[in-house]
């Protein structure tokens, strides 16, 4: 397992979440990060979800 990073930025840049999480790769971060971002209703805020090795796995501005 990894660890992954997914943080949501307010229009204001106010951070809204910053959270870790593990997954086996990058696909299974894709899935569990866009769930936790519809479980906290924050699908349309801008966001990433980082991979240990500093790639994005998920990003929208």
């Amino acid at each position: 397992m990894k660890a992954y990073a997914l943080t949501v930025f307010a229009k204001d840049g106010e951070k809204l979440l910053d959270e870790n999480f593990e997954a086996a790769d990058d696909h299974d971060a894709k899935q569990i990060g866009q769930n936790k971002l519809q479980d906290h209703g924050y699908e349309e805020h801008t966001h990433r979800c980082v991979a240990p090795e500093g790639h994005l796995v998920l990003f929208h501005r």
